[in-house]
This record gives structure tokens, C-alpha cells and sequence, in this order.
């Protein structure tokens, strides 16, 4: 990862200040080094002296997620492209282009849809580099800017005080700095171990292979495109002559499982029956190698995440500890944007991008297990070449975080899916049904899975129904007097000084007035307050707030999420149930919306009843004590019976949250999104003077008006049947001309079409963003873009679902009408 050092002296450079005194570099990768004054950086980077390595900003995004990751490779691409004429050392970028090709119509619409998304970020071509080259190019010119390389230093252990990094022992005595970078690549698990704090670096090793031929007869041109067989698992590329060929087979080798010997990545061998699928593969698709001459199979480590997505970031915890690890078999390709964001990360405090997808706060503890991630890897790595389709889910890892009702709703017909290693049931298969496995010619269409979701998002509107969702993070804040109070106030942009009981829905914004968080906060006492993150916040929000807590022991911040079994109970008859239950009455009267009651329900007392949804639907959030989980299902579930009850799951909610227009963090919402900008000003208390967090920022934006704006689409002229569904991440044009990209998805059961949710931008003016108007929203016409087809779309600011409501309600009643007349 030189391109770290490269990136962090530029940043230094643009800042007009020289090098400072409290960073150190150290690398142990053979053809680097290690050291400048003022960041300690530990590099392994695998790969070197394997010849040249592909760089693509298109490969990784075929099989995960490409917003972020194709930011970086096209930034890669960019920097690479110029780093010879900049240094003088040759890099051996050569612009190649390449072919993605199908073997079938699944993979063929997969690369549809990422044409059409790459088209819209702008990347125009592919690329081929040497590695070595690039390393000593990167390293040139960072020399050239002050840094200090030495190699072979071996770390001991990283020291800490209070929790900040301070210094760094190696063999050639102990380092002083501020900031150290775990970029240790295979090791970096390890080296996270050897801390005074152990630090979580969830990644695992496999042994990668890749084959070199000797030059054909008639030798290929550099320039020769890349060639990426993903259903052969293959991909294929010129080298000296001959061909570099590798791929990601169905049954990796996991490796390094004890220790940390790095002298093993030197005495990996040959594995040629191994290797012998993807031969095969490969000689399919260019039967002429048969007669070509081997020179090496080479056996190369690579290290692989949870979630096939890299790990980037401050550590939660440790201030000062930055971890830039686990590219997934893409590390050059990323290397250059990662460096980037990450110097940037450590010179100002946040990158100049969301890198969120990527920060190594969106994994805990838990999935740090060795054994976790010898299985998970397993999967990740042939899941890099797997065609997958909308909504996929993990195999392994399973079953690690689950509520009480586990057993109870899996009996039920219970389906699961996975989110920060909490189990949560997508829906329930009616007694008596099962699903068919997903036909291969529909896997971008109708799912197996409309009918039944569409009964339960039916029952959540007429009836009443439930949803586990214990998996919230949730947070109490105590204090003996205000300080819980004042901390909230200078965090969260919503006014939390409300009466006991109320519940506040807020964001926590940064400086910038982005969304680091949102939540829901209830004043459940005076100086107490119950604070509900989305799950995979867990980390991340209470790194947030530990950050800027001040050092004061009248005031506590305790992770309560196990303590909290949550039911969601959705529909009119809601109020009915827990009336019941409660002999108390539920009516908006007596329990206004927005409200939290501690209640007995049944025989279980303090349990915390919330007049909210997360979906505008009526209804109500139970949380429920652990013990008394089980009990309290039951309870309601026996007594609804009456009512029509059914159990529901996280699809129908999705579908009545967009439908409503409710924005999800870390899907619509992020660390560069304002509330302006998403319609929730009125969540903003700007008539108070408290200063909050991103305050003077939201006030310059208001004064100057945004530049993008979130909105609602629903298609038309979309055939639910037998056209392909969005999924998210598809351009969004206004007449004719892009202007943004979707950001979620969901087919509206009430409007009985599809509805999407995204950011859209005026085109700049001279260079400068144009500010959004409701005239450029509603008097433009909008298409979706949809493995190139585009669609025609409504655009709103606001919800259509009471429009349509209203409409049909009227129909219905003029079809009842003509009947009783007739």
C-alpha cells in the first residue's frame, strides 16, 4: 500500500506544511521500506514480483457492490496512468480494455446492469500495470517529499496509553508516533492482536493461484484486452508474450490459520490438481494454449473479509490506530483511491468520499472468530466470480446472533437472512407451501417470494401483524444530573428536551451536517435516554459517541441491545391486541403518537410500549426485557388470532417504508447527506441557539440551497411480470440528461408498482452546483435506467401512497355503487 505514503505526503503538500514529526512508516514488504516522522504504516503487500497484475475497475463491481470500490479502481487507473510521467520509474501501465463475457442470460443481464451503472460514473477503459513498478514509484516519489523507508523491521507490539496509540516497538527499538497503519495485508489479523488494546481485524487468508506460460508463437501485444470468464471462474491476460491466467475456484484453501510465520508465503507449492478446473476452463475458452508452454503455477496468498468488501478506517476504541487491509484479490486495483481516502482520513479527520460500505467499524468482535472466518472465506472467495442475484445471503457464519424467538419463528416457516450477524426473518412461508429454488432464467425478475410478501405488507395494512426486530442497536444514557442531556443536545440536530416519555426521531450529524447516525431517542427519565440505531450501527455509533463523551463518571453510555427482545406490531388492530393485553386503552387518545409507556403485557411488567412503526403505518414497538420474550410473543400472538394476526419479515417492511418514503441509514442516508437535502428540516432544531453538531453547516446550505435532492419514483410502463425489478444503484435521467442514481427500491403492493428512492442533481452552472428547485423536480420527465432500458417515472417529494389510497378508495366505492344499483 505505497500508494499511502504517496498520498499522505500530497495531502501534506496541499496543506503547504512539510512532512510533520509524528508519523512513522514502516513496511515489511520485501520491495518497499519503512519510515517518515509522524504515521507508523505496516505493509505486506502480497503480489510482488508476480510479473504484472491486471488493474480493472469493472471486475470487482460484476460480483459485489461497485459505488466506493469503482471510485478507487477509476482513481487507481488515473494515478498509474500518470505516476511515470510524474517520477520517472517506469510502471508498465499499459491500456488494454477487456471483454466480460457470458455463458449465459443471467450473467448477461448481471453485466447489463453494471455497464449502465459504470456509464454513469464515467469510467472509461481498463488497464494493465506492473506491480513492483508502481510500488517503487509510489515510494520514489514519496522519498522525494521527506519519507523515510526501512525495510526488513520487524514489529513487536504496538503500544498505547488512554487509548492512543503512541509509539511502536520494533526490533530496532521502540518508535514514537500518533498514527500507525495496520496494512499488514495476510498478518494484519495478527499484528491487531499485538497491541496493548487488541484491535479486530476480521480477514483470512487463501492460497490464490495463477498460472504464466511461456511466450506463444505468436507472442500477444501488451495491449491485448483482459479476458474475465466469470461462470468459467477464469480471467486471462497477455504477460511477456504469453498469458497470466487465475481465477476463483468453488473449494479454496484456507491458510495462516496459526501464527504468524511469513516465511510461509515464500514455501506455498504447486497444486495442479488443484488448479486442474480452471485449466480446464481456460483451455475451453482458447483451445490454441493447449500448445503453449508452462513456465510457473504460482501460489500466492490472499486475504478475504466477511462481506468480500475491504477494511479501511480509524479502529473503534483506539485513536490513532488506521487499518487498511483485506482487498480481496483487488489491491492494486484499489490501492491508489484507498490511499487517498485514507490519508485523507488521518490529515482531516474524514475522507472526501462515503466510505462507509468499506469502514472497518461495520464489523464487531463477533466476527473475528478464527473459526468464523475460516468458513466465511470459503464462501467469500468463490463468491467473487458467483453470479448473485438480487438480495443474496451468506451460507456461512450462520446462526451466531439470534433472539429468544429464534426456534419459535423458524418453526413458523421462518426465512432468514443475515445483517451484522443477527439472523432476521425476510418473511414466513405459509403452512403447507415451500419455495421452489429461484428459476435461473428469473433470477433478475418477479421473485418466488411476491405473493407472500405482498399477503403480509396486505395483513400489516388491514389486520395486524408482527416483526422481530431485536437485532436494533440500542444505547442507554444515564447521567446524576444534565450531562446525558447536554451531550445528546450537541449531538443529535433534533431537539431532545422534551418531555419524560417522548420519543424524538433525530440524526447525529458531523461537522459537515452528514449522517453519521439516525435513530430514535425516548427520554425514558430525566437524565435517561433510550437510544435505537439500525443494526449494523452497533460499532459504529458507539465509537461515535465514546468519541465525544466527555471524561466525566456521572455520565454512563451502556450497549443494552441483548438486553431487549423487540416486536414490531403493525396494523389498525395493533391497538386491539395490546388493549387486551394491557387492560389498558391503546387509542391515539390515550396513547399519542410518538409516545413510550412502560406497561405490563400479559404477565411480563416494564415493558417499553412505543406508538412507532420505522414504517407510517399505525402500530407499536415492544421492548421486551429478555426473559419475558418468549411469553409476550405468545401472549400477543394467541390474543391477535381473533384479529387476524400473522408473523411478517424485514421484506413487507421494506416494501411499506419506501412505499411511505422513509429514508434507511447506510442505504438513502450517509456520512455526506444533509437533512436538507433529504426533506427532514423539520427534524432541525434551528429555533433553538444550541450549537449543535453540523449546525453552521446546515444553515450555509440552507442560505445557499442544496444541490441534490432526495426523491420518489414510481415506474410506469413496467411490467411486474415479466420485466426486470431495480434493485438499487440504477442511473435516473430527467429529460433525457443523467441526474442521479437510486439508492433503494421496493415494489409497492398498495400502488401495485414499483417504487424508487434516490438523489437528483440540476446540471452545474459554470462549473458551480445549481441549487434544487421544485420546479426542476416537478416539471421534469424522469426515466429509470435498468440494464440499459430506461423506464419512464413519476417524480415526488412527497409519498404517493395517500394519493393512490385516496384514488382507489374512490373507485371501489363507484364499482360498489354501480353494483347495489344494478
Amino acid at each position: 500500500m505505497s500508494s499511502l505514503f504517496y498520498w499522505a505526503c500530497q495531502v501534506m503538500r496541499d496543506q503547504h506544511s512539510a512532512v510533520p514529526n509524528h508519523v512513522v512508516l514502516i513496511s515489511l514488504c520485501a520491495r518497499l521500506g519503512a519510515v517518515p516522522n509522524h504515521v507508523v504504516l505496516i505493509s505486506l503487500c502480497a503480489r510482488l514480483g508476480a510479473g504484472t497484475t491486471r488493474l480493472c475497475a469493472g471486475i470487482v463491481s460484476v460480483a459485489k457492490p461497485i459505488s466506493i470500490e469503482c471510485k478507487m479502481a477509476d482513481y487507481s487507473n488515473s494515478l498509474y496512468e500518470h505516476l511515470e510521467e510524474e517520477t520517472g520509474v517506469k510502471t508498465g501501465y499499459v491500456k488494454t480494455g477487456s471483454l466480460c463475457l457470458a455463458q449465459n442470460q443471467d450473467r448477461f443481464l448481471s453485466l447489463k446492469r453494471l455497464a449502465s451503472r459504470l456509464n454513469v460514473m464515467g469510467i472509461p477503459w481498463d488497464a494493465v500495470v506492473s506491480p513492483p513498478d508502481v510500488n517503487h514509484a509510489l515510494a520514489t516519489a514519496a522519498a522525494r517529499h521527506g519519507v523515510q523507508i526501512h525495510e526488513r523491521t520487524t514489529v513487536n507490539h504496538v503500544m498505547m496509553e488512554k487509548g492512543h496509540v503512541t509509539a511502536v516497538e520494533t526490533d530496532r527499538g521502540a518508535i514514537e508516533c500518533e498514527y500507525f497503519v495496520n496494512c499488514a495485508g495476510q498478518w494484519a489479523y495478527e499484528l491487531g492482536q499485538a497491541s496493548e488494546t487488541k484491535v479486530s481485524v476480521p480477514l483470512h487468508g487463501c492460497e490464490h493461484f495463477y498460472l504464466l506460460s511461456k511466450p506463444l508463437p505468436e507472442p500477444l501485444q501488451p495491449s491485448t484486452p483482459v479476458v474475465m470468464d466469470m461462470d468459467g471462474r477464469i480471467y486471462v491476460r497477455a504477460w511477456q508474450g504469453g498469458v497470466l491466467s487465475g481465477g476463483f475456484e468453488k473449494n479454496p484453501k484456507p491458510i495462516f490459520t496459526e501464527g504468524r510465520n511469513q516465511l510461509e508465503i515464500q514455501t506455498m507449492q504447486e497444486d495442479w490438481d488443484h488448479f486442474e478446473p480452471m485449466l480446464s476452463a481456460l483451455l475451453r475458452r482458447m483451445p490454441e494454449l493447449e500448445v503453449c508452454e508452462i513456465q510457473q503455477l504460482v501460489n500466492c496468498p490472499e486475504s478475504f473479509t466477511p462481506d468480500m468488501r475491504c477494511l479501511m478506517g480509524e479502529t473503534p476504541g483506539v485513536h490513532g490506530y488506521f487499518v487498511l487491509a483485506g482487498m480481496n484479490a483487488s489491491g492494486l486495483a484499489f490501492a491508489g483511491g484507498a490511499g487517498k481516502y485514507l490519508a485523507e482520513w488521518m490529515t482531516y479527520g474524514y475522507p472526501t468520499a462515503n466510505v462507509w460500505p468499506l469502514d472497518i467499524k461495520r464489523f464487531g468482535n463477533l466476527q473475528s472468530s478464527r473459526t468464523f472466518l475460516r468458513h466465511r472465506v470459503m464462501e467469500v472467495m468463490p463468491l467473487l466470480y458467483n453470479l448473485k442475484v438480487p438480495r443474496w445471503d451468506f451460507q456461512t457464519g450462520r446462526q451466531l446472533r439470534t433472539s429468544p424467538l429464534y426456534d419459535r419463528l423458524d418453526t413458523q416457516g421462518a426465512r432468514w437472512m443475515e445483517k451484522h450477524g443477527f439472523e432476521r426473518a425476510k418473511y414466513f412461508i405459509p403452512a403447507g407451501k415451500d419455495l421452489l429454488s429461484l428459476d435461473a432464467s428469473k433470477t433478475f425478475y418477479k421473485p418466488d417470494w411476491f405473493d407472500i410478501v405482498g399477503a403480509e405488507v396486505k395483513c400489516c395494512k388491514e389486520a395486524v401483524c408482527v416483526i422481530d426486530m431485536s437485532s436494533f442497536t440500542k444505547f442507554e444514557l444515564t447521567s446524576t444530573d444534565d450531562q446525558a442531556l447536554a451531550l445528546l443536545q450537541h449531538l443529535c440536530a433534533n431537539d431532545l428536551d422534551v418531555p419524560v416519555g417522548h420519543i424524538v426521531h433525530t440524526g447525529m450529524l458531523n461537522e459537515r451536517g452528514g449522517y453519521e447516525n439516525d435513530c430514535s431517542v425516548v427520554r425514558v427519565k430525566k437524565n435517561s435516554f433510550f437510544i435505537i440505531s439500525p443494526t449494523d450501527q452497533q460499532v459504529h455509533c458507539w465509537s461515535w459517541l465514546k468519541k465525544h463523551m466527555p471524561d466525566d463518571p456521572q455520565l454512563h453510555l451502556e450497549d443494552v441491545s441483548w438486553k431487549y427482545t423487540a416486536l414490531n406490531l403493525i396494523g389498525p388492530r395493533a391497538m386491539d391486541v395490546l388493549g387486551e393485553l394491557s387492560y389498558v386503552s391503546m387509542t391515539p387518545e390515550h396513547f399519542p403518537s410518538l409516545f413510550c409507556k412502560e406497561m405490563s403485557v400479559g404477565y411480563a411488567n416494564g415493558i417499553r410500549v412505543m406508538s412507532m412503526t420505522h414504517t407510517g403505518e399505525p402500530g407499536f414497538m415492544l421492548y421486551i426485557p429478555i426473559e419475558y420474550a418468549l411469553h409476550v410473543y405468545n401472549e400477543v400472538m394467541s390474543v391477535g388470532q381473533k384479529y387476524g394476526i400473522r408473523n411478517a419479515g424485514y421484506y413487507a417492511l421494506r416494501s411499506l417504508r419506501i412505499e411511505k418514503f422513509f429514508a434507511f441509514w447506510g442505504q438513502d442516508l450517509d456520512p455526506f447527506t444533509t437533512p436538507l437535502e433529504c426533506g427532514r428540516e423539520f427534524r432541525v432544531k434551528f429555533d433553538t441557539d444550541i450549537d449543535f453538531l453540523g449546525r453552521a453547516s446546515l444553515l450555509h446550505q440552507r442560505q445557499e440551497g442544496v444541490s441534490r435532492r432526495f426523491i420518489m419514483l414510481v415506474l410506469e410502463d413496467h411490467d411486474t411480470e415479466l420485466d426486470l425489478w431495480p434493485w438499487w444503484g440504477e442511473p435516473i435521467y430527467r429529460n433525457g440528461e443523467l441526474c442521479g442514481t437510486t439508492t433503494s427500491s421496493a415494489y409497492s403492493y398498495t400502488l401495485e408498482r414499483h417504487v424508487c428512492l434516490g438523489f437528483v442533481s440540476p446540471p452545474s452552472l459554470d462549473g458551480s452546483p445549481a441549487a434544487v428547485t421544485p420546479d426542476f423536480i416537478n416539471r421534469g420527465d424522469y426515466e429509470v435506467d435498468i440494464a440499459g432500458q430506461r423506464y419512464p417515472a413519476k417524480a415526488k417529494l412527497y409519498p404517493f401512497s395517500s394519493l393512490f389510497a385516496q384514488q382507489r378508495r374512490r373507485k371501489d366505492e363507484m364499482e360498489l355503487s354501480n353494483f347495489q344499483g344494478k
